[in-house]
């Protein structure tokens, strides 16, 4: 089925939003836009997996897609988490190599499926995106260095504390899971366990069966800052 105009400048918006397409002139955001269709993908559902081919790259409209990892003891890891006006899956669709990692949908999730080839023909039109490009895998590196270097500098507690920190939403509340608390900071479940366990009995926060509350900010500040000492 033939993309609503509607669609199309949903698209085109969320292109010329950030990431390396930024560049792009409106006429050539509607055109590439005009090229793609509409995924929609449920909970959980799987958009690649690592090894996959890099046939397509994809604008996040609606939801989230989680990109993943396994770690060598088998532990799922997050790497990121992209949300509407994000492309995913732009990497392998330049250079045509297989997925580095699965990208998952964490919630309902709403894509436009842009095809390697169409971006292909796109960046011969466009230099100005190459540069945009460059600066982008630029920033990504950083960004990756600086989140490795925080993985290597902060223990456990200091890794926790900074999530929570991060997920908190209303009333300090954080609405996730031991397991995805555990994934998301590469440990596992046992060792998030324990320390909740510590803060808990410390009077720092509250596990609830709808998820931890943060009864201490001041606490859990400290703990990050005395983990990258």
């Amino acid at each position: 089925m033939d993309p609503t105009s509607h669609q199309v400048r949903h698209v085109a918006a969320a292109l010329r939003g950030g990431g390396i397409l930024r560049a792009l002139s409106e006429d050539a955001c509607l055109r590439l836009a005009r090229s793609g269709r509409p995924v929609d993908l449920a909970r959980g559902a799987v958009l690649a997996q690592a090894g996959d081919a890099g046939d397509a790259m994809f604008v996040i409209l609606e939801g989230e897609i989680e990109v993943r990892t396994v770690s060598p003891e088998g532990r799922e890891v997050r790497l990121v988490a992209l949300g509407p006006g994000a492309v995913a899956g732009e990497m392998a669709a330049l250079d045509g190599a297989g997925r580095s990692a699965d990208m998952v949908a964490s919630r309902r999730t709403r894509l436009w499926r842009i095809s390697r080839q169409a971006l292909h023909d796109m960046l011969r039109e466009e230099p100005d995106l190459a540069l945009a490009l460059m600066r982008e895998l630029t920033a990504r590196l950083r960004r990756t260095n600086a989140d490795l270097e925080n993985r290597a500098t902060q223990d456990l507690g200091g890794r926790l504390a900074r999530l929570l920190a991060l997920e908190q939403g209303g009333r300090g509340l954080i609405a996730l899971n031991q397991t995805e608390l555990a994934r998301r900071i590469g440990a596992s479940r046992e060792k998030v366990n324990r320390k909740l366990r510590q803060w808990v009995a410390e009077g720092w926060v509250e596990v609830t069966p709808a998820g931890v509350r943060i009864l201490s900010p001041e606490a859990l500040n400290g703990a990050q800052a005395r983990a990258a000492d």
